[in-house]
């Protein structure tokens, strides 16, 4: 009998999956990717180590807003939240799931559960960005009732 999926809380021994899974499930709609692309890499450090570690500063800048989907011991993805309090906003930064687990509903059990969460918090605004490359954030994000506000281009030089 199959386990059944549960959304919980974010804990810190999560960390170390979380950064292996954003790496996964990223790949080419990462920004990191796109300027690791266009510069190659510096400092030392590639895409996946800069895309990694996202999920450490937002687990360090709102740990009770990181929420973890697993079924038995396998994390299957996870979601990111910020909470601008003075604005009354919250924000989407990170969302991923493991590729054997797409086409579940997944990602969007997981937006759902941080609209609640932001909703609990006093939010009065949710807000989620993704790259134009990014097809399913493009598809999942208006179907959960999110709406295209404006575009964003980035533009970056090496020093």
């Amino acid at each position: 009998m199959n386990d059944p999926l549960l959304i919980r809380p974010y804990r810190e021994s999560d960390l170390p999956q979380l950064r292996r899974i954003t790496v996964e499930s990223f790949g080419s709609v990462a920004l990191e990717q796109m300027l690791e692309h266009k510069f190659g890499v510096w400092n030392g450090r590639d895409w996946k180590a800069r895309k990694a570690d996202h999920i450490d500063d937002d687990a360090g800048l709102n740990a009770a807003g990181c929420f973890v989907a697993e079924r038995g011991e396998e994390i299957l993805g996870y979601v990111t939240t910020r909470l601008d309090r003075v604005n009354a906003k919250g924000r989407i930064p990170n969302l991923a799931v493991v590729e054997s687990a797409r086409g579940l509903g997944l990602g969007r059990r997981l937006i759902v559960h941080a609209l609640d969460y932001m909703r609990q918090e006093g939010m009065k605004l949710a807000q989620i960005e993704t790259m134009a490359s990014n097809a399913i954030g493009q598809h999942l994000y208006p179907s959960c009732g999110f709406e295209e506000v404006g575009r964003q281009v980035h533009y970056a030089m090496k020093l």
